[in-house]
Protein backbone atom coordinates (compact mmCIF):
# COMPACT_ATOMS: atom_id res chain seq x y z
CA UNK A 1 0.00 0.00 0.00
CA UNK A 2 1.57 3.41 -1.12
CA UNK A 3 1.18 6.35 1.17
CA UNK A 4 -0.58 9.04 -0.15
CA UNK A 5 1.76 12.76 -1.19
CA UNK A 6 0.04 15.59 -0.69
CA UNK A 7 1.04 19.31 -1.93
CA UNK A 8 2.47 19.80 1.22
CA UNK A 9 4.93 17.36 1.39
CA UNK A 10 5.87 18.16 -1.65
CA UNK A 11 6.22 21.94 -0.62
CA UNK A 12 8.76 20.50 2.38
CA UNK A 13 10.52 18.32 0.61
CA UNK A 14 11.66 20.63 -1.77
CA UNK A 15 12.41 23.39 0.78
CA UNK A 16 13.99 20.67 2.35
CA UNK A 17 16.17 19.68 -0.07
CA UNK A 18 17.11 23.21 -1.52
CA UNK A 19 18.26 24.49 1.64
CA UNK A 20 20.54 21.68 1.85
CA UNK A 21 21.78 23.20 -1.46
CA UNK A 22 22.44 26.57 -0.07
CA UNK A 23 24.34 25.63 2.86
CA UNK A 24 26.84 23.42 0.32
CA UNK A 25 27.00 26.35 -1.32
CA UNK A 26 27.91 28.58 1.38
CA UNK A 27 30.76 25.57 2.41
CA UNK A 28 32.19 25.92 -1.38
CA UNK A 29 31.94 29.66 -0.80
CA UNK A 30 33.77 29.98 2.56
CA UNK A 31 36.14 27.54 1.34
CA UNK A 32 36.63 30.18 -1.89
CA UNK A 33 36.85 33.06 -0.15
CA UNK A 34 39.28 31.80 2.81
CA UNK A 35 41.44 29.24 1.15
CA UNK A 36 40.69 26.89 3.83
CA UNK A 37 38.95 23.69 3.58
CA UNK A 38 37.75 24.34 7.39
CA UNK A 39 36.45 27.59 8.72
CA UNK A 40 34.75 25.97 12.06
CA UNK A 41 35.93 22.84 13.90
CA UNK A 42 32.38 21.27 12.87
CA UNK A 43 33.51 20.90 9.33
CA UNK A 44 35.92 18.61 10.08
CA UNK A 45 36.51 17.78 13.49
CA UNK A 46 39.69 15.17 12.83
CA UNK A 47 41.05 17.90 10.91
CA UNK A 48 40.49 20.67 13.06
CA UNK A 49 42.47 18.88 16.21
CA UNK A 50 45.34 17.84 13.94
CA UNK A 51 45.49 21.45 12.66
CA UNK A 52 45.41 22.86 16.29
CA UNK A 53 48.16 20.65 16.59
CA UNK A 54 50.35 22.25 14.31
CA UNK A 55 49.64 25.52 14.77
CA UNK A 56 50.55 24.73 18.75
CA UNK A 57 53.58 23.30 17.34
CA UNK A 58 54.67 26.08 14.94
CA UNK A 59 54.05 28.62 17.93
CA UNK A 60 57.00 26.78 20.14
CA UNK A 61 58.89 26.40 16.79
CA UNK A 62 58.99 30.22 16.55
CA UNK A 63 59.72 30.57 20.10
CA UNK A 64 62.55 28.27 19.96
CA UNK A 65 63.40 30.39 16.69
CA UNK A 66 63.82 33.52 18.64
CA UNK A 67 65.83 32.55 21.33
CA UNK A 68 68.51 30.71 19.29
CA UNK A 69 68.56 34.16 17.54
CA UNK A 70 68.75 36.40 20.85
CA UNK A 71 71.14 33.54 22.34
CA UNK A 72 73.39 33.49 19.06
CA UNK A 73 73.30 37.77 19.37
CA UNK A 74 74.55 37.52 23.06
CA UNK A 75 77.24 35.05 22.39
CA UNK A 76 78.61 36.97 19.14
CA UNK A 77 78.87 40.25 21.43
CA UNK A 78 80.45 37.95 24.27
CA UNK A 79 83.22 36.88 21.54
CA UNK A 80 83.28 40.62 20.35
CA UNK A 81 84.11 41.22 23.88
CA UNK A 82 86.92 38.46 24.23
CA UNK A 83 88.34 39.70 20.94
CA UNK A 84 89.20 43.08 22.17
CA UNK A 85 90.57 42.08 25.51
CA UNK A 86 92.92 39.90 23.93
CA UNK A 87 94.16 42.76 21.74
CA UNK A 88 94.40 45.04 24.77
CA UNK A 89 96.35 42.38 26.53
CA UNK A 90 98.32 42.20 23.67
CA UNK A 91 98.78 45.57 23.74
CA UNK A 92 99.96 45.87 27.16
CA UNK A 93 102.25 43.20 26.69
CA UNK A 94 104.19 44.86 23.89
CA UNK A 95 104.39 47.95 26.03
CA UNK A 96 105.77 45.31 28.52
CA UNK A 97 108.37 44.03 26.28
CA UNK A 98 109.74 47.56 25.51
CA UNK A 99 109.44 48.77 29.45
CA UNK A 100 111.92 45.62 29.81
CA UNK A 101 114.05 46.62 27.23
CA UNK A 102 117.30 48.06 28.24
CA UNK A 103 116.75 51.72 25.89
CA UNK A 104 113.45 51.60 27.01
CA UNK A 105 114.72 52.12 31.04
CA UNK A 106 114.57 55.99 31.65
CA UNK A 107 111.92 57.95 33.76
CA UNK A 108 110.84 59.41 30.70
CA UNK A 109 110.35 56.29 29.06
CA UNK A 110 108.35 54.01 31.91
CA UNK A 111 106.00 57.11 32.74
CA UNK A 112 104.58 57.21 29.00
CA UNK A 113 104.28 53.15 29.16
CA UNK A 114 102.75 53.30 33.01
CA UNK A 115 99.61 56.15 31.58
CA UNK A 116 98.83 53.74 28.66
CA UNK A 117 98.82 50.80 30.56
CA UNK A 118 96.52 52.53 32.91
CA UNK A 119 94.60 53.77 30.11
CA UNK A 120 94.14 50.54 28.76
CA UNK A 121 93.23 49.16 32.20
CA UNK A 122 90.04 51.54 32.23
CA UNK A 123 89.30 50.73 28.69
CA UNK A 124 89.27 47.11 29.75
CA UNK A 125 87.52 47.36 32.73
CA UNK A 126 84.72 49.18 29.91
CA UNK A 127 84.87 45.87 28.39
CA UNK A 128 84.17 43.67 31.77
CA UNK A 129 80.79 46.21 31.74
CA UNK A 130 79.58 45.98 28.45
CA UNK A 131 76.05 45.53 27.73
CA UNK A 132 73.58 44.05 25.22
CA UNK A 133 69.56 45.34 25.42
CA UNK A 134 70.60 46.79 29.01
CA UNK A 135 71.99 43.16 30.23
CA UNK A 136 75.68 43.40 31.46
CA UNK A 137 77.46 40.03 29.43
CA UNK A 138 80.07 39.48 32.32
CA UNK A 139 77.64 39.40 35.29
CA UNK A 140 76.39 36.07 35.17
CA UNK A 141 72.24 35.91 36.19
CA UNK A 142 73.11 39.35 37.79
CA UNK A 143 72.72 41.06 34.65
CA UNK A 144 71.33 44.34 36.18
CA UNK A 145 74.19 45.66 38.14
CA UNK A 146 77.83 46.04 36.73
CA UNK A 147 81.00 43.79 37.48
CA UNK A 148 83.09 46.21 37.01
CA UNK A 149 82.81 48.73 39.84
CA UNK A 150 83.96 50.25 42.84
CA UNK A 151 83.59 47.63 46.20
CA UNK A 152 81.46 48.86 49.11
CA UNK A 153 83.25 51.52 50.88
CA UNK A 154 86.16 51.64 48.27
CA UNK A 155 86.93 54.18 45.94
CA UNK A 156 88.93 52.13 43.08
CA UNK A 157 87.26 49.95 40.51
CA UNK A 158 87.39 46.29 40.68
CA UNK A 159 85.74 43.18 39.33
CA UNK A 160 83.46 42.61 42.43
CA UNK A 161 81.20 40.19 40.32
CA UNK A 162 81.33 36.50 41.97
CA UNK A 163 78.23 35.57 39.90
CA UNK A 164 78.83 32.26 37.93
CA UNK A 165 75.72 31.18 36.74
CA UNK A 166 74.53 30.11 33.67
CA UNK A 167 72.34 31.74 31.28
CA UNK A 168 70.50 29.34 29.11
CA UNK A 169 68.13 29.41 26.48
CA UNK A 170 66.21 26.04 25.19
CA UNK A 171 66.22 26.04 21.49
CA UNK A 172 64.25 22.79 21.64
CA UNK A 173 62.02 20.52 23.61
CA UNK A 174 65.32 18.63 25.66
CA UNK A 175 67.65 21.52 23.95
CA UNK A 176 69.14 24.26 26.64
CA UNK A 177 72.52 26.45 25.44
CA UNK A 178 74.40 28.14 27.82
CA UNK A 179 74.90 31.68 25.98
CA UNK A 180 77.19 33.32 28.50
CA UNK A 181 80.66 33.35 29.65
CA UNK A 182 81.37 33.76 33.29
CA UNK A 183 83.07 37.11 34.09
CA UNK A 184 84.95 36.09 36.81
CA UNK A 185 86.27 33.41 34.54
CA UNK A 186 88.07 36.18 32.37
CA UNK A 187 88.68 39.31 34.91
CA UNK A 188 89.05 37.29 38.01
CA UNK A 189 90.17 33.88 37.49
CA UNK A 190 92.50 33.53 40.73
CA UNK A 191 90.13 35.48 43.09
CA UNK A 192 92.84 37.90 43.63
CA UNK A 193 92.21 40.62 41.21
CA UNK A 194 93.39 38.82 38.01
CA UNK A 195 93.72 40.93 34.69
CA UNK A 196 92.90 43.87 36.59
CA UNK A 197 95.62 43.18 39.42
CA UNK A 198 98.01 42.08 36.72
CA UNK A 199 97.81 45.54 34.90
CA UNK A 200 98.69 47.40 38.53
CA UNK A 201 101.27 45.25 39.24
CA UNK A 202 102.85 45.87 36.10
CA UNK A 203 102.17 50.13 36.54
CA UNK A 204 103.15 49.61 40.05
CA UNK A 205 106.57 48.27 39.35
CA UNK A 206 107.43 50.47 36.17
CA UNK A 207 106.44 53.80 38.89
CA UNK A 208 108.89 52.25 41.09
CA UNK A 209 112.25 53.91 39.29
CA UNK A 210 114.70 52.23 42.14
CA UNK A 211 114.08 48.50 40.87
CA UNK A 212 114.23 47.35 37.33
CA UNK A 213 110.49 45.80 36.24
CA UNK A 214 110.31 42.17 36.83
CA UNK A 215 110.57 39.60 33.33
CA UNK A 216 107.25 37.43 35.50
CA UNK A 217 104.87 40.03 34.53
CA UNK A 218 105.40 39.00 31.11
CA UNK A 219 104.47 35.32 31.83
CA UNK A 220 101.65 36.52 33.83
CA UNK A 221 99.91 38.19 30.81
CA UNK A 222 100.55 34.87 28.58
CA UNK A 223 98.51 32.95 31.32
CA UNK A 224 95.52 35.31 30.94
CA UNK A 225 95.92 35.20 27.33
CA UNK A 226 95.80 31.56 27.64
CA UNK A 227 92.60 31.93 30.11
CA UNK A 228 91.15 33.93 27.20
CA UNK A 229 91.68 31.39 24.64
CA UNK A 230 90.14 28.54 26.36
CA UNK A 231 87.18 30.21 27.25
CA UNK A 232 86.57 31.63 23.57
CA UNK A 233 87.13 28.05 22.23
CA UNK A 234 84.68 26.93 24.48
CA UNK A 235 82.04 29.66 23.43
CA UNK A 236 82.96 29.06 20.18
CA UNK A 237 81.85 25.24 20.64
CA UNK A 238 78.64 27.02 21.68
CA UNK A 239 78.18 29.09 18.54
CA UNK A 240 78.76 26.43 16.46
CA UNK A 241 75.88 24.13 18.38
CA UNK A 242 73.95 27.01 18.26
CA UNK A 243 73.83 27.25 14.64
CA UNK A 244 73.20 24.04 14.13
CA UNK A 245 70.41 24.01 16.41
CA UNK A 246 68.86 27.30 14.16
CA UNK A 247 69.60 25.22 10.75
CA UNK A 248 67.28 22.58 12.62
CA UNK A 249 64.77 24.66 13.51
CA UNK A 250 64.30 26.24 9.89
CA UNK A 251 64.06 22.40 8.98
CA UNK A 252 61.19 22.15 11.42
CA UNK A 253 58.91 24.84 10.80
CA UNK A 254 59.16 24.15 6.96
CA UNK A 255 58.40 21.29 7.42
CA UNK A 256 55.57 21.77 10.01
CA UNK A 257 54.07 24.23 7.88
CA UNK A 258 54.05 21.94 4.81
CA UNK A 259 51.61 19.38 7.16
CA UNK A 260 49.34 22.39 7.87
CA UNK A 261 49.09 23.44 4.70
CA UNK A 262 48.11 19.96 3.52
CA UNK A 263 45.75 19.58 6.75
CA UNK A 264 44.09 23.20 5.88
CA UNK A 265 44.37 24.58 2.58
CA UNK A 266 41.33 23.91 0.29
CA UNK A 267 42.23 22.93 -3.54
CA UNK A 268 40.79 25.66 -5.20
CA UNK A 269 40.41 24.38 -8.62
CA UNK A 270 38.13 21.73 -6.90
CA UNK A 271 36.16 24.15 -4.64
CA UNK A 272 35.36 26.10 -7.89
CA UNK A 273 34.01 22.78 -9.93
CA UNK A 274 31.92 22.06 -7.08
CA UNK A 275 30.85 25.16 -6.44
CA UNK A 276 29.36 25.33 -10.00
CA UNK A 277 27.99 22.04 -9.88
CA UNK A 278 26.01 23.11 -6.74
CA UNK A 279 25.33 26.18 -8.82
CA UNK A 280 23.51 23.90 -11.43
CA UNK A 281 22.02 21.92 -9.22
CA UNK A 282 20.12 24.98 -7.42
CA UNK A 283 19.20 26.59 -10.73
CA UNK A 284 17.55 22.87 -11.66
CA UNK A 285 15.95 22.95 -8.10
CA UNK A 286 14.33 25.95 -8.52
CA UNK A 287 13.01 25.11 -12.09
CA UNK A 288 11.19 21.95 -10.44
CA UNK A 289 10.11 23.95 -7.76
CA UNK A 290 8.04 26.44 -9.77
CA UNK A 291 6.06 23.32 -11.40
CA UNK A 292 5.23 22.11 -7.48
CA UNK A 293 2.83 24.92 -6.87
CA UNK A 294 -0.72 23.64 -7.28
CA UNK A 295 -2.66 24.29 -10.53
CA UNK A 296 -5.83 26.73 -10.32
CA UNK A 297 -9.48 26.65 -12.20
CA UNK A 298 -7.67 29.46 -13.95
CA UNK A 299 -5.25 27.11 -15.80
CA UNK A 300 -7.64 24.46 -17.06
CA UNK A 301 -9.90 26.84 -18.47
CA UNK A 302 -7.22 28.11 -21.04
Amino acid sequence: MSNRVTQSMLNQNFLFNLNNINKAMEQYQEQYASGKKINKPSDDPVTAVRSMYYRSSLNEINQYKKNAGDGLSWMTATDDALDEVTSVLHRVRELTVQGLSGGSNNESSRSAITAEINQLKEHLGEIANTQMAGRYLFAGTDVKNPPYRADEGGTDKKFVNDNMEKLELQVGQNNLVEINVSGKQIFNNDGLGGIFRVLDNIIADFNNSQTEPSDDHLSKLDAQLDNILTARSGLGARMNRMELSMSRIDGLELSTTTLLAKEEDADLAKVIIDLKTQENVQRAALSVGARIIQPSLVDFLR
